[in-house]
């Protein structure tokens, strides 16, 4: 039986640290950052809806390149919380999808072959979030700025999207912390505490989240340097 994959696109971020711009809609050599985000996804034939969350006066006029881009995708009005604008988006994804697989707007430079394995993996029945290993040492402080801890870093993985579920499981996640006020920063945590277990299958170093000037720059850079 052929699976069917969903994806949430959140794209209803304040871009604070991009100087309060929607980052999902810098251009990046050409096209949007978002442009870019969503069409590997959308060269997966499993996807049959891509549903983009977006800021409410965005969704309310959003860009004509983004309503004409494909049948499949969509958008909804996120909310305060990107937790918030999941569950929303959650609403306008086909009730007979067997995958739901989440993915920042900013991460433009997600490979085609990332996106595969994260649908494979929760097809399996597995919940998976692509992740890197944490290569620099990583320190806790305390609100005078001095150092109480030192995490040992060989277990620490830097999380990523994709992150992909059965669709089930991300549903009873969300509708339970929605009735319990529970938050999370991403789903992966939200469903390792709803449902898990969750587990990690290695992302890489170039599929960047763009949070601040100098993050667009690198993808830039990245864009423009030949495959070897």
């Amino acid at each position: 039986m052929s699976v069917r994959a969903a994806v949430i696109v959140a794209a209803a971020g304040s871009g604070r640290r991009m100087g309060s711009v929607n980052k999902a809609f810098l251009d990046l050599d050409g096209q949007p950052i978002l442009m870019r985000s969503i069409r590997p996804f959308l060269a997966d034939s499993r996807v049959c809806a891509v549903v983009v969350a977006l800021d409410p006066a965005t969704h309310d006029s959003p860009p004509s390149w983004l309503t004409s881009l494909d049948s499949r995708v969509s958008t909804v009005a996120g909310g305060t919380e990107r937790d918030d604008s999941i569950r929303l988006a959650l609403g306008a994804v086909p009730a007979d999808v067997d995958v739901i697989v989440v993915h920042d707007a900013a991460r433009p430079l997600v490979t085609p072959a990332l996106i595969a394995r994260a649908i494979d993996e929760a097809a399996a029945g597995r919940a998976v979030t692509a992740a890197v290993p944490l290569a620099d040492t990583i320190h806790q402080v305390d609100g005078e700025l001095r150092i109480v801890a030192t995490p040992d870093r060989s277990g620490l993985w830097r999380a990523q999207t994709p992150q992909a579920f059965p669709a089930a499981m991300l549903r009873n996640a969300h509708e339970v912390a929605f009735r319990t006020g529970l938050r999370a920063t991403d789903d992966a945590s939200l469903v390792a505490r709803m449902a898990g277990p969750v587990h990690v299958i290695e992302g890489n170093e170039e599929n960047l989240k763009i949070t601040v000037p100098a993050d667009l720059h690198l993808a830039r850079a990245l864009l423009r340097t030949p495959e070897t």
